[in-house]
């Protein structure tokens, strides 16, 4: 019989209050809810410090033992449905650290490529420009913002678009002059992407040390952005639509960046 049957019982309770992010940040955690999504998280180093999981779901138990720290507690699959946060569960949910950290503890590379997203918020959004980054192999992603509330990182939603790369990928989130500067501390140049660049994307040289940063759909990046960038850049649109969503424009600057820095190193 598994370890918790009721969906009254207190733990059960604070897992289903640690969707909001409030109870998040006060207790400083996420909820990674998948089996491939806490997988990838423990590659990245994650450890959790609990983990539910629902005999009746779950396939492979394996993860199991690659959680030897993490008080590990198995649930019915009326609880699981409870706590679950995701249509199709699969039966395992874990609580860990919330992904993010200081600018300042960015490590990056001497030709370092960074995504910086200004204003975005939609969880889905956050997610895909984390698994591009990843992809990319991207040093960081760093969300600008209007205060200091930051982005939620933790939210679960987050790391399930995210497939769990919120945890692969370094992550953190400022006010753009607090980016700005870092950027400047750190001698990359900002590439802006706008519909009003001066430079075609292929033609800006994004093979050095680059910030690739992109805004909303709806209305771009902020004047502070044009203000601070080294280069303004446009990708060429053939169509009848002048936008991108943000995590495409996103992809296509990365993946610009890597073909730019693959040509280089096979000269």
């Amino acid at each position: 019989m598994p370890d918790l049957t009721s969906t009254a019982n207190p733990r059960v309770k604070n897992l289903v209050r640690l969707r909001t992010r409030r109870h998040r940040d006060a207790a400083g955690v996420t909820l990674i809810e998948g089996h491939d999504e806490l997988a990838l998280a423990l590659d990245a180093g994650v450890r959790p410090t609990e983990v539910y999981w629902a005999p009746d779901l779950v396939r492979d138990r394996g993860l199991l033992d690659r959680m030897p720290g993490a008080r590990a507690t198995s649930v019915s699959r009326e609880v699981f449905a409870r706590i679950a946060y995701r249509e199709s569960p699969d039966g395992w949910l874990a609580v860990a650290p919330a992904p993010g950290r200081p600018l300042a503890d960015l490590v990056l590379r001497p030709d370092a490529l960074v995504l910086v997203a200004e204003g975005i918020e939609k969880p889905g959004n956050v997610g895909a420009m984390l698994r591009t980054a990843e992809a990319c192999g991207a040093d960081a992603v760093v969300i600008a913002t209007a205060d200091r509330a930051g982005t939620d990182f933790a939210n679960p939603n987050v790391v399930r678009a995210s497939k769990g790369t919120v945890f692969a990928v370094p992550v953190a989130s400022a006010t753009t002059t607090e980016v700005v500067d870092w950027l400047r501390r750190n001698e990359i140049r900002t590439f802006v992407t706008t519909p009003a660049g001066s430079t075609e994307l292929a033609r800006a040289d994004l093979a050095g040390p680059s910030a690739l940063v992109v805004g909303t759909e709806a209305t771009g990046v902020t004047d502070a952005w044009l203000d601070a960038a080294d280069t303004t850049v446009v990708i060429p649109m053939h169509g009848t639509v002048n936008s991108l969503n943000a995590s495409i424009a996103a992809a296509v600057v990365l993946f610009e960046a890597v073909r730019q820095r693959s040509a280089t190193s096979a000269r």
